[in-house]
């Protein structure tokens, strides 16, 4: 994704008391007006007024309302994405299911914690389309495609038959996006509320009850090692 940088702009609008840098304040404006406005009826020169900037400022850092939104898309999924290899490496190659729940548990959290639920407007036609939302694309696929793997080495025999990794993959990432959802309708998602989701996608799996409770058991443990990450994440989305 390309954006535009040649230049700090011309002088701010209205004074700003925001220590972050004017480009993450359109990015932490635009996110919070396409959540609760709508990208189509939300306009580049609101989003410059949100920030207290010329609307000629915005389009010093992004060419339009679509670069903004393709960056905050990456923002979404990027971060959970780039954990999939420490996931699998505290994990033990044998107990796949653990993995398994430990991403989506993270996954979960992510979505969860991010001050604006700007994954909700990941199923824009022109997000799923247009040439400038393909980076985040791609990180969503990678997602997909751990999902799948993952899967495809926790499912029942009856699982591995009736499906692919692809398949299998789209129905799990889709059952971590219901948190875009749950949000949506004002509703937040708990803790407890990510355990249901993560066991969910084990049951997908065919997994016995057994193996989730065990699997639930010891990523509940190993979460502790991604809190700060989390927490990292939702503080940069909120500037």
């Amino acid at each position: 994704m390309t954006t535009r940088r040649p230049s700090p702009g011309r002088p701010r609008h209205i004074p700003s008391t925001s220590t972050a840098s004017p480009r993450e304040q359109v990015l932490e404006a635009a996110a919070e007006l396409f959540v609760t406005r709508g990208f189509a009826a939300t306009s580049t020169r609101e989003i410059a007024e949100r920030v207290g900037i010329r609307q000629a400022s915005l389009y010093y850092h992004f060419a339009g309302k679509d670069e903004i939104l393709a960056e905050l898309l990456q923002r979404s999924v990027r971060p959970t994405v780039d954990k999939i290899a420490k996931i699998e490496a505290l994990v033990p190659p044998e107990t796949h299911e653990t993995a398994l729940y430990l991403l989506a548990l993270v996954d979960v959290r992510t979505l969860a914690e991010a001050p604006h639920n700007v994954g909700i407007l990941c199923g824009l036609p022109d997000v799923t389309n247009c040439e400038i939302y393909a980076e985040f694309r791609d990180a969503r696929q990678e997602l997909v495609d751990a999902y799948g793997r993952l899967g495809l080495q926790v499912a029942s025999p009856k699982v591995a038959n009736d499906t692919d990794a692809r398949h299998l993959g789209e129905m799990l990432t889709h059952s971590i996006e219901v948190v875009t959802t749950i949000r949506n309708v004002g509703m937040a998602v708990t803790g407890d509320g990510a355990n249901s989701i993560a066991a969910s996608c084990l049951r997908i799996c065919g997994a016995p009850e057994v193996t989730i409770a065990s699997a639930a058991s010891t990523a509940g443990e190993l979460l502790a090692e991604f809190r700060n990450d989390i927490a990292t994440v939702a503080r940069t989305l909120g500037h």
